[in-house]
């Protein structure tokens, strides 16, 4: 899921972008083409799935049962939406060569 958030006020506003349960396998991905499209990492969570409480901005020993979240920013929106872009294209291209195993 994606949420997008707009950075009000200030001599230079940063757009940020959040990303909703990320795919652990993704991440290092997601994060290495974010910095390439010149995005930063404002703020990486692990989230209990299980109990809203649980929060951490490490990974945690055993990260079953947590989702996480990645917040980015960028001066221009444009690399935002750039990556949105991205990140949409490889969910689905998983899912289409997953298809593909399955049948």
């Amino acid at each position: 899921m994606l949420i997008e958030n707009y950075a009000q006020g200030g001599v230079n506003p940063r757009k940020q972008t959040e990303f909703r349960n990320v795919n652990k396998n993704i991440l290092p991905w997601l994060e290495e083409v974010a910095l390439e499209n010149n995005c930063k990492v404002e703020k990486k969570e692990w989230k209990s799935k299980y109990n809203s409480y649980v929060v951490y901005d490490y990974e945690p020993f055993c990260s079953e049962g947590f989702e996480i979240n990645l917040t980015l920013s960028a001066n221009c929106q444009q690399y935002l939406d750039f990556l949105r872009f991205l990140y949409e294209a490889k969910l689905e291209t998983i899912k289409y060569l997953k298809s593909c195993i399955v049948e």
